[in-house]
């Protein structure tokens, strides 16, 4: 007798549907699993046989031979234990119900419990992609893979509630998902009034958050850089619907999920330490296909402090996911692309003592270790950085004096009309920042007036900057007349986007 069941398997950040074919027959007892199982799934065998036995369930000894198909691509992960388990249980004739209108996941325990599983929104999608009539999967993933409104989830403490509904039709509660409120950050108290003074750093910010430019801060130790990083997510926009699905994808594939509150809503931060491999910035390693922080970041924000720092080659591996919005990871095991549309948000003293230029603390770094301090982040890196802004130390009146500071709410509102203003423009063009415009459409979407075309004209060379950053500069000129509300490009907008590009200057690197 063969019992055929249905689940799924995750490569990458998609889900496959796999067919779980169990058949039992004369013979020696005995079990034999086929599919390219890895290890954590052939060791399936003790946790569905005495989950069965738990459940008060009895089985006969029988021959059980058990196909994973297809058999082209290598099955992993924990979510095999239930499938495998209903169809022994529809092999040996103890369940008559027909099982292909559900797709099944979830682990089981010796006790027969169902544990939570990664990629349950995955398996939701696939779901409702290949028309299943529900999901059955663990309770602590049912909010999760509810994320899907048009598939059923029947969420399952234990192997007894899912026979339950099987041959009785009693559907397990199902809480609702409830978005989560809590900033970026994940700290609510964090707010841009906290910081004092650094008109210049807010600023750059500001324009950084409404335009999606990337931005490295300089300035020595003590300075406010950290702070002002950390703040930066309180000032932008909530993902959109695609956006907070795409992002929730990911994480989900890697588990990383809130259970009670698994839609991610706001764009994530991530802030990983300068000691970083290139595998886990930018993903593989050992021949895995695993994602790295730069795909964590994926519609939000990388934050590289003590920038460095960071071996030169892992800093040289982010040239191309900055311009391109992904990577490819290749390994022995297959390739990969996978998403990486992030802002990058840098910070770095400017010698290794971190006193170049301090007004009262002389800097003890020789001239050549200054050179080679700086020479760690490349002129093609630092090209494809759109803001530079020297972070300098407070006065005694910034630091003494109760000066009131804009909070991040009021910032945040300016952005939200910049971005308003820029799908608006951009339609029916696909919602891109004006960051991400391609060189194309600058000359549509970026208009000078007569005026300050003369003026960037005249004063581009003298600044002897690349094409890049001649067509950076434009970007953040766009950004930054969004911002006043005007339409055209006008002096002050280049001159201020100019001003951006302090460390192209010669002799800064």
């Amino acid at each position: 007798m063969i019992g055929t069941v249905y689940s799924a398997g995750v490569f990458g950040f998609e889900a496959s549907l796999v067919k779980v074919e169990v058949d039992v027959a004369n013979g020696l007892p005995g079990w034999v699993m086929v599919g390219l199982a890895e290890k954590a799934v052939q060791e399936s065998r003790e946790r569905v046989c005495a989950a069965i036995r738990n459940s008060g369930l009895h089985l006969e000894a029988r021959k059980t031979t058990i196909n994973l198909a297809p058999a082209g691509f290598k099955k992993s992960g924990n979510q095999y234990d239930l499938p495998i388990a209903m169809g022994l249980l529809l092999a040996h004739q103890a369940l008559e119900r027909p099982l292909h209108p559900f797709l099944f996941v979830g682990e089981l325990s010796l006790t027969g419990e169902l544990k939570p599983v990664q990629g349950a929104l995955l398996f939701s999608i696939l779901a409702r992609h290949k028309k299943f009539a529900a999901l059955i999967c663990p309770r602590a993933n049912a909010r999760e893979a509810g994320l899907i409104k048009e598939i059923g989830v029947i969420g399952c403490e234990n192997l007894v509630e899912v026979l339950a509904f099987l041959n009785e039709g009693k559907k397990p509660p199902v809480e609702p998902c409830v978005p989560a409120k809590k900033t970026a950050s994940g700290n609510d108290d964090a707010d841009f009034s906290d910081i004092k003074g650094q008109c210049l750093a807010k600023r750059a910010l500001e324009i950084a958050a409404a335009g999606g430019h990337h931005l490295v801060m300089m300035g020595p130790p003590g300075s406010g850089k950290t702070m002002l990083a950390s703040r930066f997510s309180t000032i932008l926009p909530p993902l959109t619907e695609e956006q907070s699905l795409e992002t929730t994808k990911i994480y989900s594939t890697l588990g990383l999920l809130d259970s009670r509150q698994p839609l991610i809503t706001t764009p994530p931060m991530r802030s990983p330490h300068h000691s970083i491999s290139y595998a886990g910035l930018i993903g593989g390693g050992d021949g895995l296909l695993a994602p790295g922080e730069i795909t964590l970041a994926h519609n939000g924000v990388l934050f590289l402090d003590e920038l460095p720092e960071l071996h030169r080659d892992v800093l040289q591996m982010l040239r191309q996911p900055l311009e391109s919005g992904d990577v490819t990871i290749i390994r022995s095991k297959g390739r990969l692309k996978m998403p990486a549309r992030f802002q990058l948000i840098a910070a770095l003293n400017p010698c290794r003592c971190g006193y170049l230029g301090h007004p009262t603390r002389n800097c003890v770094c020789a001239p050549g270790h200054v050179f080679q301090y700086r020479r760690k982040i490349s002129g093609p890196l630092l090209d494809r950085i759109d803001l530079h802004v020297e972070v300098s130390v407070l006065t005694e009146r910034e630091l003494f004096d109760d000066i009131p500071s804009e909070n991040s709410q009021t910032i945040r509102k300016r952005v939200l009309l910049a971005r308003e203003k820029q799908s608006k423009r951009h339609h029916p063009f696909k919602p891109i920042l004006n960051a991400n415009l391609p060189g194309k459409l600058l000359k549509q979407f970026c208009p000078l007036t007569p005026e300050a075309m003369r003026f960037f004209r005249k004063t581009f060379p003298t600044l002897k900057l690349s094409v890049r950053a001649h067509d950076k500069i434009l970007r953040i000129a766009r950004t930054i007349a969004d911002l006043s509300g005007t339409e055209a490009i006008e002096t002050g907008h280049i001159a201020e986007a100019a001003q951006y590009r302090v460390l192209d200057r010669e002799g800064e690197l």
